[in-house]
């Protein structure tokens, strides 16, 4: 049996469609599924990811729609057998400034998938979460926990269901709209100086690729209310800035500290303290068991994975062993991440 085996021959519909992950998602899974449906918000993304993959061929259906509308979920859902749900308000910053409309898109839109998925008896729904609900210090990320517990929950509650729900938690996802490096990239094409707010700071990192097969791997290994986590590699962010300076041609581009931002983190973490005794290590992933209070009849635990064995580690970037500049380059060079990005002529 492959990760994909689960998805062919049925029906699936991605949140968020049109975004890095979704779009990923998208291409990944459209060649092995029944009918695809792509649903966003956004009418222009949509409309140019429906136009790039009908070439391909398929079963694909474009559904616009907004995650905060009940009666729209399930009408979407209505027939779906797996929903990956990757939409989500994801810029911290603007989070800070806007955090009602986190509120409603992170929490009230996935509290709406929640009942929609019930309702339709959805089989599997997949949520996609961060590192920095680990801990969080951010509305975002603080959503993003609120998002874990939600999906954790309705795991319970599902009753004689056949619906289960499990949440897979990204690093930074290196050339993604949300990443640093578009705005690093686009500096230096531009000439700018780079934009660093404090040179103490550490990420994991992960490509779009690792991304979505984190996703695909979870749905198929999930039995309900695990969280998984790739395990990733650590970097310090200046140093990531002088990886993308050489690779574009530009290494003596100039650096400009201009200081931490609101809600903004030294470090990240893979996993919470209060996590560690029920995390189990699947050689390339993570996974968080659910908590032993309360547990639902079937819930996972350690015995749900004979290939597993306890988690030994910390997984706190400011303490992890960071990748080389050297390593860096290499890794940016594997993935094209600078090509993704390159202005016409640059």
């Amino acid at each position: 049996m492959t990760e994909l085996d689960y998805i062919k021959g049925r029906n699936v519909l991605i949140t968020g469609a049109a975004g890095t992950v979704g779009s990923a998602l998208a291409e990944l899974l459209l060649p092995h599924v029944k009918a695809l449906r792509c649903f966003d918000h956004s009418e222009n993304d949509l409309f140019f990811l429906h136009r790039k993959l009908a070439e391909r061929g398929g079963h694909l259906a474009p559904q616009l729609g907004d995650i905060r509308d009940l009666d729209r979920l399930r009408f979407a859902l209505n027939g779906v057998d797996v929903v990956y749900h990757a939409a989500a308000l994801k810029h911290v910053a603007l989070g800070e400034y806007n955090p009602f409309e986190v509120v409603q898109s992170n929490l009230q839109g996935l509290n709406n998938l929640i009942r929609a998925s019930l309702d339709c008896n959805v089989e599997r729904v997949i949520f996609t979460s961060t590192d920095k609900a680990v801990n969080p210090t951010n509305v975002m990320g603080a959503s993003k926990m609120m998002g874990e517990r939600l999906i954790a929950a309705a795991n319970e509650i599902r009753g004689d269901r056949r619906t289960r729900f499990a949440s897979v938690r990204f690093g930074n996802v290196i050339g993604s709209r949300g990443s640093v490096v578009p705005i690093f990239l686009s500096q230096i094409f531009n000439g700018e100086p780079l934009t660093l707010t404090d040179e103490r700071m550490t990420r994991y990192i992960m490509t779009v690729s690792e991304a979505a097969n984190l996703v695909v791997e979870a749905g198929s290994r999930m039995k309900g209310g695990e969280i998984f986590v790739t395990k990733m590699r650590a970097l310090k962010i200046t140093d990531l800035a002088k990886a993308l300076a050489t690779l574009a041609g530009k290494p003596d581009t100039k650096v400009s500290n201009v200081g931490s931002r609101i809600g903004e983190k030294l470090y990240e973490e893979l996993i919470a303290p209060y996590e560690l005794s029920r995390t189990i290590d699947l050689e390339r992933l993570l996974v968080v068991l659910p908590p032993g209070e309360g547990l639902a009849a079937g819930a996972p635990t350690a015995a749900s994975y004979p290939d597993s064995s306890p988690n030994t580690k910390d997984w706190n970037s400011s303490i992890d062993q960071l990748m080389t500049l050297d390593e860096i380059i290499a890794y940016l060079r594997e993935n094209r991440i600078v090509e993704q990005f390159r202005v016409p002529g640059m």
